[in-house]
Parts: C-alpha cells; sequence; structure tokens
C-alpha cells in the first residue's frame, strides 16, 4: 500500500491545487491529491517531510502525524460533506459520521473535542453557517429555501441558528456584503 500523508485545513478544490503547488514545489512526486490527503508513490525522507512542511505552513496546512489528529481531520472532513450534501443532510450528524469514519460517534466527538476545544456539534453549526452565508451571497433562494438545503427546519430557525453565531441575522449579514458582479459584466 502507497504512504499516505494527512494534511489539515483542507476544505476545497483550491485547497487541493495550493497542495499539489506546494508539493512540486518541493520537488515531491505524488499519485493523488483529494481534500485532506496524498497518496505518494513513495514514503518521504526526512529532508522531503522538511520541505513540504515549509511549504505547506505559509499556505494555512500542516501535515498530521498523528492518528488520534487524522481522525480529527477526517471528521471535520465528513462534518463539511454532511453540511454540503443535501441528502447527507438528512441523516444524523452522527450516523455520518460512524459510517465514513467507521468509529463510534461517542468516540470520535470525545477525540474531536480534546483536540478541537468545542464540540463536534458546535463545528458542525459553525459549517452550516457558512454554508448558508454563501448560498445567502449567491442571491436567488429565499431564507426558506436555504434552510431546506442546509437541513434546518424553517427560515425562522436558521436565522435564530444564523444570529447565535455570527451576532447579527442573515439580513443583517447580506445588508455587509458587497453585491455580487454578474461574471457577464466582467
Amino acid at each position: 500500500m502507497n504512504p499516505t500523508v494527512v494534511i489539515s485545513n483542507m476544505v476545497c478544490r483550491h485547497c487541493v491545487a495550493a497542495v499539489e503547488g506546494a508539493l512540486q514545489r518541493a520537488g515531491i512526486a505524488y499519485d493523488a491529491v483529494e481534500i485532506g490527503k496524498v497518496y505518494l508513490g513513495k514514503q518521504l525522507t526526512a529532508e522531503e517531510t522538511r520541505l513540504l512542511d515549509a511549504e505547506l505552513g505559509p499556505l494555512g496546512f500542516r501535515r498530521i502525524d498523528s492518528d488520534e489528529e487524522a481522525i480529527v481531520e477526517a471528521a471535520k472532513r465528513a462534518v463539511m460533506h454532511h453540511v454540503r450534501d443535501e441528502a447527507e443532510c438528512r441523516l444524523k450528524l452522527s450516523a455520518c459520521i460512524e459510517a465514513q469514519l467507521g468509529m463510534s460517534y461517542a468516540a470520535v466527538s470525545r477525540l474531536f473535542s480534546q483536540h478541537e476545544g468545542r464540540t463536534i456539534e458546535k463545528y458542525h453549526q459553525a459549517q452550516k453557517v457558512e454554508r448558508v452565508k454563501e448560498l445567502l451571497q449567491q442571491g436567488h433562494r429565499s431564507l426558506d429555501e436555504i434552510a431546506d438545503i442546509v437541513g434546518y427546519s424553517s427560515g425562522a430557525h436558521l436565522s435564530r441558528r444564523f444570529k447565535d453565531v455570527t451576532g447579527m441575522t442573515p439580513t443583517e449579514y447580506m445588508k455587509l456584503q458587497p453585491p455580487r458582479i454578474s461574471l457577464d459584466k466582467i
């Protein structure tokens, strides 16, 4: 089995591209990069590890060495998947995490809290609010539609949770955002 390097703080395809660039600048051959993981053809040497760490740090990424940290990072990816996949968000978060990590939710939750200093539920709530912000900025959905997409029972419930996390309502948040510019006008 080829070695795998776990990378923290990767959340999107842009992160994948940034890590690929870091690997290339460090002169490290790799088979594939996906969110949170780099698949290598061979084990890294000490010098390659040092070079990779030096490239990842300024980008806001970090190589993960411990099994516990790898579980926490996998839990974060599972939460993001849960929030962004409309079918998944209909499932309970605990069931989604257990299915993706193959561990009990209680064990994952305990590790998460120890390493992150917050509960997995608080992290989940923050990720849902980030998703709501994205959908609000798109500007073509009602609050009730967004609530349905993200898994809230109503627009009012979404508004309460949004305010709990951000300190402002979705309407107040949108007033602070610059208007979106259509790509057709650039």
